[in-house]
């Protein structure tokens, strides 16, 4: 019998499978973005029961199986039982997840997007800071992590670092006012905007969500992360279009 493998991780979804198993996709440290398959999970007295949800943070035991692998058990450090009970926070926090299973990567080293994960969930349960923004940060962090970040610190064409103040979607990049004006999509962006963008792609993790903006930058904010995230995710996400609704 082969060994079990032991990874760290959270617990993206899950679903039911057959009349008692579970099948789960987990991000990992590891192995990347992995499938499993928990047997009886759904059974009253089962110990995988409260550790094949959602939200579940901590170290799993996993065999390899052929397509997948089959959840043996689990050392849980967080269950984030309490964004449950958090509306809309929760519906947040599904979005999340859902978008960290869109860009996640089986074989890959995931560790950024679990620390994101983890930090984001407590910023949510925090209440401190408003929704809106918290999405913001997580979806422009996200995209930096895979890799599509725009460049925000100095102008695509001339090199410049003050005064950018046109970003052109089609670019993926920011201008200043003279290169500006040569670019097909101009898009002028407020240099509040524009800091907060750097500050979500550059800042250390743990001051992540320390910072706020002014609603106006908010919803500038909001709309480029819109079109700009609409240009790197194919897939229609269920849990935004419940997100859409409660607006």
């Amino acid at each position: 019998m082969r060994e079990p493998i032991n990874v760290s991780g959270m617990v993206l979804s899950a679903s039911p499978v057959g009349e008692y198993d579970k099948r789960v996709v987990i991000l990992t440290r590891e192995l990347g973005k992995i499938t499993a398959f928990a047997r009886g999970a759904r059974r009253m007295k089962s110990p995988l029961m409260a550790v094949s949800n959602p939200f579940v943070f901590g170290e799993f035991q996993v065999y390899e199986g052929r397509d997948s692998y089959t959840l043996s058990g689990a050392n849980i450090k967080e269950y984030f039982l309490d964004l449950a009970q958090m509306q809309p926070g929760v519906y947040y926090g599904f979005y999340f997840l859902e978008l960290a299973e869109y860009f996640g990567q089986e074989g890959n080293d995931e560790t950024q997007m679990l620390n994101l994960l983890y930090v984001t969930m407590n910023a949510i349960r925090s209440g401190k800071q408003d929704l809106r923004l918290i999405r913001c940060i997580f979806e422009l962090r996200t995209i930096t992590i895979s890799g599509e970040a725009p460049q925000m610190f100095s102008c695509m064409e001339c090199g410049t670092k003050e005064n950018l103040t046109v970003f052109s979607l089609r670019d993926s990049a920011i201008y200043c006012p003279n290169c500006g004006k040569t670019i097909r999509d101009p898009w002028p962006l407020q240099p509040g905007t524009v800091l907060a963008c750097r500050y979500i792609i550059a800042a250390p993790l743990a001051k992540l969500y320390g910072f706020t903006v002014n609603e106006e930058i908010l919803d500038e904010l909001e709309r480029l992360l819109r079109a700009y995230l609409h240009r790197y995710v194919e897939k229609k996400m269920k849990t935004l279009q419940i997100l859409d609704v409660m607006k």
